[in-house]
């Protein structure tokens, strides 16, 4: 099965539209107010009603209040919950779509989490200081292959550009990877070509 490309952190509808035109599989709108690609719920349901409908919209959130969740799920018509905190996996399970649970592999002690959630897939990204994502690092991806060994689907994350994303690809063979930053001209604006350039490069890998 080939690996699915998840662009995050979309801000405008004009982004997110070419994102989906190049080939994106999922479109994550960013509803946490301390990242720098955050937007309001009024522009995640704008961005959503622009998307195709064989397109995932994905929610990410971090530590948020049920009520927002909930809204969020109505108003921008989700297909998929990412949870990007501290949320215990009973809450990440409780709203009747699917659900990952990201978490910020430091070194292979941080994959004693996975133990931990009942959710339907995990995010690997990089553990860093300045952020909880979209931050550009990149971890061992030894630790990725580490982590298939749960059986459930990986989301790889964490400084993927068109230039290393076969790379990823190859020796990972992840459910899907998952860029931000590496595609962007600045935060929240997404650079077409880029976009493109790494879809193209996951594809042919």
């Amino acid at each position: 099965m080939s690996t699915k490309v998840k662009i995050c952190g979309l801000t405008s509808v004009a982004d997110a539209v070419a994102a989906a035109e190049a080939g994106a599989d999922m479109i994550g709108l960013m509803l946490y107010a301390g990242s720098p690609r955050h937007i309001s719920l009024t522009q995640a349901a704008e961005i959503s009603r622009a998307l195709p409908p064989f397109v995932l919209k994905v929610g990410v959130f971090v530590n948020p209040e049920e009520a927002l969740v909930s809204r969020a799920i109505a108003e921008c018509h989700l297909s998929l919950l990412q949870f990007h905190g501290d949320e215990p996996s009973e809450f990440c399970t409780q709203f009747g779509l699917m659900s990952v649970k990201a978490l910020r592999v430091q070194n292979a002690d941080s994959l004693t989490a996975l133990e931990n959630y009942a959710t339907d897939a995990f995010l690997l990204d990089a553990y860093s200081k300045s952020g909880l994502g979209g931050t550009g690092e990149k971890f061992n991806w030894d630790l990725a292959v580490a982590a298939q060994k749960c059986g459930k689907p990986i989301f790889l994350a964490g400084g993927l550009t068109p230039e290393n994303v076969a790379d990823a690809v190859k020796k990972v063979n992840p459910f899907a990877v998952d860029v931000s930053s590496g595609v962007e001209s600045a935060p929240g604006k997404k650079d077409a070509a880029k976009v493109r350039a790494f879809i193209t490069a996951v594809r042919a890998a």
